[in-house]
């Protein structure tokens, strides 16, 4: 006797069974229960197709199906069974890493053998991974038309890349000590890191190398080498004879600056830098023992540490720059420095730093700082003017209880946003160019056509023609540039500002593209934004 029903069905669905007897071959349907799925003609056609049922009666069996009464019909003379073993479906994944076998029941024949299994397998080309625990499981416990890895082939493992190994500390912290009555101590901030010509700064890495793997097919899979690092020599240093290390060539000041190891040598200022030094322009890190005067400039390559108070001067650095005292910039004092800028206190000017700003106090000044402002200390003040900065403000006080004006920016790089206000700014002025090209063209061109283009009006052409192709070569790249700016300022804005005291009214607050208007003084919390709003929630002070 054999039974039938359809894969995916469940226990309530009706069922039809076929029972071999002397006189002929019988066909019994029974109906569902409930809402289960009734049998269908095509699945008990299907059956005696497998089966190999030689002269059934479709009509028979239709009306068998429809009636559904369980009563056995004879709808095939006598004949014997033909009994059907399990059979074996291979599938290999396109990758050829994994491959699967689909078992269907036996009907009446016998389970296949594990030696089955692998002949079907090989067939396929599948030699290598393959799992006989799994195979002897689905043969012991079989699972029948559901897809069963066997077989994974091993992925290759790629190499790594060789590496730097800095023997000095390239992320030194610059953060100024905090004495115990509240004041901060400018002086011992311990961030220069003097060597010796000849002592050794990092050492080369090698890379490793790749392990080969293999698909199921017996494919050699073939794995990825590390590369190896190069040496990052900047200024004033060599490589050792043997390539694998970078040392000092002169005593001096180390530092790591866009990838590059460099040594600087410091010029040193004994006192002020006034009308009897100049301006000053030199390679590595200057020391200044006394003031800058107003109207003076420094241009360092490396750090600029100035020990007395800086005027309305401007000081530009490739690295750090340190005011052991503070700035009085006169609302013409200028900082600018690639790396931080430290300060006691900042009034009256103008400040940009491509990493982080720290201050004890900053009053009236336009600050732009692209990685983290940090007022602390006794005042932990910041007060008037502007600022713009890339990640997160922490302050003790923003603003004043006299509502001065304060308008603060965060999550967005100053500098990013200005090349994309310029890059505006060009676009216009180039499409306006390329129009006026085109209009002098349009008009050359009817004097070419009616034969009075003269030699001066030919190279004129000649001229606008190379004039516009410029222009629009020029004009593609910056729109692909203003593109890809406008996305990274459309993204999520992660930028936080955070307040130990109070952010007083008239402090205007931007996180990206939401605003905020202080209306009355918050105490002890850290605004964030959230969707297109700006949050005030508890101080974090993570």
């Amino acid at each position: 006797m054999d039974n039938g029903t359809s894969s995916g069905r469940n226990v309530n669905d009706g069922f039809f069974e076929i029972r071999y007897q002397q006189d002929g071959v019988y066909l019994s349907v029974f109906p569902p229960v409930g809402k289960g799925i009734r049998v269908e003609a095509r699945e008990v056609i299907e059956k005696l197709n497998r089966k190999q049922i030689r002269g059934f009666n479709k009509d028979v069996i239709e009306l068998a199906v429809l009636k559904a009464d369980k009563s056995a019909v004879k709808i095939a003379d006598a004949q014997q069974e033909v009994k059907l073993d399990a059979t074996c479906n291979v599938m290999v994944t396109p990758d050829k890493m994994k491959a699967f076998v689909a078992l269907t029941p036996p009907d009446g024949g016998r389970m296949l053998t594990m030696e089955e299994i692998l002949s079907h397998l090989a067939r396929q080309g599948v030699i290598y991974g393959i799992n006989k625990t799994t195979l002897e499981s689905i043969i012991q416990y079989p699972i029948y038309n559901e897809m069963v890895c066997v077989a994974e082939g091993t992925p290759a493992a790629n190499g790594k890349n060789g590496y730097v190994e800095f023997l000095f500390d390239i992320n030194k912290e610059r953060k100024p000590t905090i004495l115990e009555d509240g004041r901060v101590d400018f002086r011992e901030l311990n961030i220069i890191e003097s060597v010796r010509a000849g002592q050794k700064l990092c050492n080369l890495m090698p890379p490793q190398m790749g392990t080969p793997g293999k698909t199921v097919v017996g494919v050699d899979i073939p794995a990825i080498n590390g590369k190896p690092a190069n040496l990052p020599r900047g200024r004033n240093v060599e490589a050792s004879p043997d390539g694998l290390s970078v040392v000092a060539s002169i005593d001096g000041q180390v530092c790591y600056i866009d990838g590059k190891i460099n040594v600087f040598a410091n010029y040193e200022v004994p006192a002020d830098v006034d009308n009897s030094t100049g301006n000053i322009n030199f390679v590595g890190n200057v020391i200044i023992r006394g003031n800058v005067l107003s109207g003076f400039t420094v241009d360092a390559g490396g750090n600029v540490e100035v020990w007395g108070v800086v005027e309305g001067a401007v000081i530009k650095a490739g690295g750090d720059i340190i005011l052991r005292r503070g700035m009085q910039g006169l609302g013409k004092g200028t900082l600018i420095s690639n790396g931080d800028i430290i300060a006691r206190y900042i009034e009256h000017s103008n400040i940009e730093a491509k990493g982080s700003i720290k201050s004890e106090a900053i009053m009236h000044s336009n600050i732009k700082c692209g990685d983290k402002l940090e007022l602390a200390g006794k005042k932990g003040l910041l007060v008037g003017g502007t600022c713009k900065v890339g990640k997160e403000i922490v302050a003790k006080v923003i603003g004043s209880h006299m509502a001065t004006v304060t308008d603060i920016e965060v999550g967005v790089d100053p500098t990013l946003r200005e090349r994309y206000k310029a890059l505006r700014d060009e676009i216009n002025n180039s499409e306006s160019d390329i129009k006026k090209a085109d209009q002098a063209i349009t008009i050359l061109k009817k004097l070419e056509a009616a034969g009075a283009l003269t030699p001066e009006k030919q190279e004129m052409m000649a001229k606008s023609v190379r004039t516009k192709i410029f222009l629009s070569n020029k004009l593609n790249e910056m729109k692909e540039e203003y593109a890809q700016i406008e996305a990274r300022l459309q993204q999520d804005v992660y930028g936080k500002i955070r307040a130990f005291n109070y952010i007083y009214p008239g402090t205007k607050v931007a996180i990206g593209t939401c605003l905020m208007y202080i209306k009355e003084p918050l105490q002890y919390c850290t605004l964030y934004r959230d969707g297109a709003d700006v949050r005030v929630g508890p101080i974090d002070k993570n």
